[in-house]
């Protein structure tokens, strides 16, 4: 469900809880471009851990094909900084 932003600013916050109650997730349009999403913190709290799940899944994968190198903190560090 898309709202607009003037509805958030004269309706208040209490606005989402009432809509969440019907729908999974608002957006909030502001001038006429989609800007921002709001959930309710179960509803995040489940897509955050179903990307770290994901993430985890993937560098197992990395680690069983090999993608992975050994080095100290200090070279890491380096790495990082040469790459900035």
């Amino acid at each position: 469900m898309v709202i607009n932003a003037n509805e958030v600013k004269t309706k208040g916050v209490s606005l989402f809880g009432k809509l969440l109650e019907k729908v999974d997730e608002l957006i909030i349009n502001v001038r006429g471009k989609n800007q921002y999403v709001v959930l309710d913190i179960q509803r995040y709290q489940e897509l955050r851990a179903n990307e770290l799940d994901l993430a985890y899944l993937k560098s197992v994968q990395d680690i069983e094909k090999g993608n992975y190198k050994v080095q100290s903190a200090k070279e890491h560090i380096e790495e990082l900084r040469n790459e900035l």
